[in-house]
């Protein structure tokens, strides 16, 4: 029986159902292949709006000619413990996989990697990319902007600049890896637009009209004019704070990269700054689990403030949620179905099979 928003499938068949609509649209195999098994590994981790739910706009952006589907990252420099990528607005995840797998060989030998990406295209969950190599040992951060989008506002300005400019960190822990995924800004462009499209309100005033009043409707960013923007985080009263963490990301990933808001792209897409360490090559892999699980168990035996939501680390809900996936399959939501059932029966690829 086809599958629909009731059904549940299995990770497996959602990966092999995300390729095929790729591949249809043009992308070659390899690529297909790991944007959907990273997709579906972000709605099993639980960040649904950066799951599935993207492919109908990466189709789009094929459609378009946003993404490119075939070809490999340019080479700008090499110097073996560093290497500047230029993607040329290929597929985010796919090139993201392709550094990681360097800077994983290259730290295994050297203690640490670094690599530079400018212009890829959407790079997706952060939290996603670092586990494929907390899940190997090592330490991984990623820093993502995109220097073609302005969503948020210096401190004490009132015209947006930066994007929320994510950032994560990725290390091993005793049950499953460590998952840090957080940005410059208070919430992001996705639920604003979310948020904004279900006709509701933000629970806080995260975001700032025009004229930098803080507000609780997402209109200010997306239908007035001239726009507002995102709180940095802090808010008002602290968002130096925020604002230094998007100045940090930019100067890693633009700066690093030699590419950003100065060369004014149009385009939708992103600059990366990639760092892999392998624990081995400092006071090694055994202390540092030592001391890192050590810290984990005192915060999750701290006395939480509600007795029924116990303290948890980054990462925990993502393990359970993998973990039920694996075991009772993935549910989409209507929305995301739809629109996935949609570009199906554009790209002529048949409906997955409901586990």
């Amino acid at each position: 029986m086809r599958g629909s928003s009731e059904s549940a499938f299995s990770i497996a068949t959602l990966e092999a159902f995300g390729a095929a609509l790729f591949v249809a649209a043009g992308m070659d195999g390899d690529k297909a292949r790991s944007v959907a098994r990273l997709l579906v590994l972000t709605d099993a981790m639980g960040r649904r709006t950066h799951g599935l739910a993207m492919a109908p706009l990466y189709l789009a952006e094929i459609a378009k000619g946003g993404m490119r589907v075939q070809g490999e990252p340019e080479t700008v420099r090499d110097t073996g413990l560093t290497a500047v990528w230029d993607g040329g607005y290929l597929p985010g995840l796919w090139l993201m996989e392709r550094a990681l797998d360097v800077a994983m060989a290259r730290a295994a030998a050297h203690g640490l990697a670094a690599i530079a990406i400018r212009r890829t295209h959407h790079i997706g969950c952060l939290a996603a990319l670092v586990k494929q190599a907390a899940d190997r040992g090592f330490v991984a951060q990623v820093y993502n902007s995109d220097p073609a989008g302005r969503r948020v506002a210096p401190y004490g300005g009132t015209e947006a600049v930066f994007t929320p400019n994510p950032f994560a960190i990725g290390y091993p822990g005793a049950e499953h890896p460590v998952l840090v995924d957080i940005c410059a800004s208070i919430t992001t462009t996705s639920m604003t637009r979310q948020t904004y499209a279900a006709g509701e309100q933000f629970a806080h005033p995260w975001l700032l009209d025009a004229q930098g009043v803080p507000t609780r409707d997402p209109a200010v960013l997306e239908h007035t004019e001239p726009r507002g923007s995102i709180q940095l985080v802090g808010g008002q009263e602290y968002g130096h704070k925020g604002y230094g963490l998007a100045l940090m990301v930019e100067a890693l990933s633009q700066g690093l990269s030699g590419h950003g808001r100065l060369d004014a792209p149009t385009r939708w897409g992103g600059n990366v700054f990639l760092q892999v360490t392998d624990p081995d090559f400092f006071a090694g892999r055994d202390a540092f689990a030592a001391q890192m699980d050590h810290l984990s168990d005192r915060c999750r035996s701290n006395r939480p403030i509600r007795a029924d939501r116990p303290v948890r680390l980054p990462g925990d809900q993502a393990a359970a949620g993998l973990a039920q996936a694996e075991a009772d399959g993935l549910r989409l939501d209507d929305a995301t179905w739809q629109q996935l059932a949609a570009c199906a029966e554009r790209l002529g690829v048949a409906l997955p099979e409901a586990s």
